[in-house]
């Protein structure tokens, strides 16, 4: 009969968690889905082109450490059994994201940033508070989040190298992944955000993507 956890138990999980999602170094093996789309390396680059590339699958990447926390931190204190499900299966959805971006920063020879443990925390501290409000308002956090995120993949689909195949790709993918994860959030029961809550997540997100493009 399988013990059942404690807070605790789910307290040392979360923090288990935590530290794989920011400390595991060692790219992963290429997926099915990046061997399948691995058209270009940085050697087909400038290297205006490679470093701007990089820039921006940091801040991809750097925006999964993100949405890795807000999930979890949602997830921690939501009251519904089936939503608090929902939402880490979307956070497993997104360890493929995250993984993926990883691994691109590794074949540009660049490095992820270095405030993920800053962005991180913050992320997990605002997912328990959205969490606390209620799963309504949870949800629509999510859906919100995800939106603002699709903004900024086509953002960076118009900006990243013509022949950086590879990073296009990943991002054209990651792109339908976040549309549907808004759609499912709304579909179990979201609310729309008030504006002012809006503007303060766009601002947020915009000081994350100006500082993780360069570190």
């Amino acid at each position: 009969m399988l013990r059942r956890l404690n807070p605790l138990d789910n307290l040392l999980a979360e923090a288990g968690h935590t530290l794989k999602t920011l400390f595991t170094k060692k790219p992963s093996p290429l997926t099915e889905f990046e061997h399948q789309h691995e058209k270009t390396d940085a050697a087909s680059l400038s290297e205006h082109e490679c470093k701007h590339s990089a820039g921006l699958m940091r801040v991809n990447h750097t925006g999964e450490i993100c949405a890795q926390a807000l999930y979890r931190g949602q997830a921690f204190f939501a009251r519904n059994a089936d939503i608090k499900s929902h939402l880490l299966k979307a956070a497993d959805e997104e360890v493929a994201h995250l993984n993926w971006c990883q691994n691109r920063l590794y074949q540009l020879d660049s490095h992820s940033s270095y405030l993920n443990v800053f962005w991180y925390s913050a992320s997990f501290g605002i997912g328990m508070l959205a969490g606390c409000v209620g799963d309504a308002w949870s949800l629509g956090f999510v859906a919100e989040t995800e939106k603002q995120v699709s903004a900024h993949l086509q953002d960076h689909l118009e900006r990243l190298p013509e022949l950086d195949y590879s990073s296009r790709n990943i991002v054209s993918k990651m792109l339908k992944d976040e549309a549907r994860h808004a759609e499912q959030a709304l579909a179990q029961g979201g609310r729309e955000l008030p504006k002012p809550v809006k503007m303060l997540m766009r601002f947020q997100s915009k000081v994350m993507t100006s500082t993780a493009y360069f570190f």
